[in-house]
C-alpha cells in the first residue's frame, strides 16, 4: 500500500476530530511525510512529531506499538508475570498516549499500574522493579523540541529494553493493522474494576528513600 492510499485509509477510519481536521488541511508533501513510512520503533521505543499519520505520534501509532507490546509480553511471560507499569511528564498529550497505552494493555489482560501524576523517568525505571513488572512504558521525548513526544520502553530489569527485545516487539507490532487489530478497553473502566491500578504513594516514598541511601 503506498503513502496515499494509506492516507485515504486514515480518513476513512479515524475518528479522532482534531487528527481528521489535521489530515484534512494536508497537503501532498505534508500527506507524503505523514505517511511514507511507520514511526521507527527499536530500543528506545517510538520518538516523533506529533500530528497525524503512521509517521507521528498520536493515540493510533502509540495503541499499535502497545498491542506489539503487549503480544510480545504475553507471549514471553506467565499469566502471574503479565503486569506492566505506566509513567507519563509534562510533555504535550503524554497523559492521553500514557492512558491509551494502558487501555491496551488491560484490554489484552495485562494488569497495568500507572502513576497518577507526572513522574520523571527514574520514577518508571523503579515502579517496574518494585512492582514485578515484565515491562514498563514512559511516555516522554527527553531532550526533544516542543512539537515531538516519545514512548520509551522498559524490562523487568528497569533498564531500556535490549536490541533482541525490541526486534521481537517490532516483529509484533509489523503484523498489525493499525485500524483492526489492537484490542482497546476504555480507562476508567479498567480503573473501575481494578485491570488498571494506580501506582501508591508508598512506591514513591520507597523510591526517594533509595536515592538518599545512595
Amino acid at each position: 500500500m503506498n503513502y496515499k492510499e494509506e492516507y485515504s485509509r486514515w480518513l476513512e477510519k479515524v475518528t479522532d476530530t482534531e487528527l481528521l481536521q489535521a489530515l484534512r488541511e494536508m497537503d501532498d508533501k505534508a500527506v507524503e511525510d505523514a505517511f511514507y513510512r511507520d514511526l521507527a520503533f527499536g530500543t528506545g521505543g517510538l520518538r516523533g512529531v506529533l500530528g497525524a499519520g503512521t509517521n507521528r505520534m498520536n493515540v493510533y501509532t502509540v495503541a499499535k506499538a502497545s498491542q506489539g507490546l503487549a503480544n510480545y509480553v504475553v507471549r514471553r511471560f506467565s499469566s502471574e508475570a503479565r503486569r506492566i507499569a505506566v509513567s507519563y511528564d509534562s510533555r504535550i498529550k503524554s497523559d492521553l498516549f500514557a492512558r491509551v497505552a494502558a487501555g491496551v494493555f488491560a484490554a489484552n489482560g495485562i494488569s497495568v499500574f500507572i502513576y497518577p501524576h507526572l513522574m520523571p523517568t527514574p520514577c518508571l525505571s523503579y515502579a517496574v522493579r518494585a512492582l514485578g513488572c515484565a515491562a514498563g512504558v514512559m511516555v516522554t521525548a527527553s531532550h526533544n523540541p516542543a512539537k515531538y513526544n516519545g514512548y520509551k520502553v522498559y524490562g523487568s530489569d528497569g533498564c531500556q529494553i535490549t536490541t533482541e527485545a525490541a526486534d521481537e516487539a517490532l516483529r509484533e507490532i509489523e503484523q498489525l493493522d493499525i485500524f483492526t487489530d489492537v484490542k482497546q478497553a476504555d480507562f476508567d473502566a479498567c480503573l473501575a474494576d481494578g485491570s488498571i491500578q494506580w501506582i501508591p504513594d508508598s512506591v514513591y516514598d520507597n523510591f526517594t528513600r533509595a536515592v538518599r541511601g545512595q
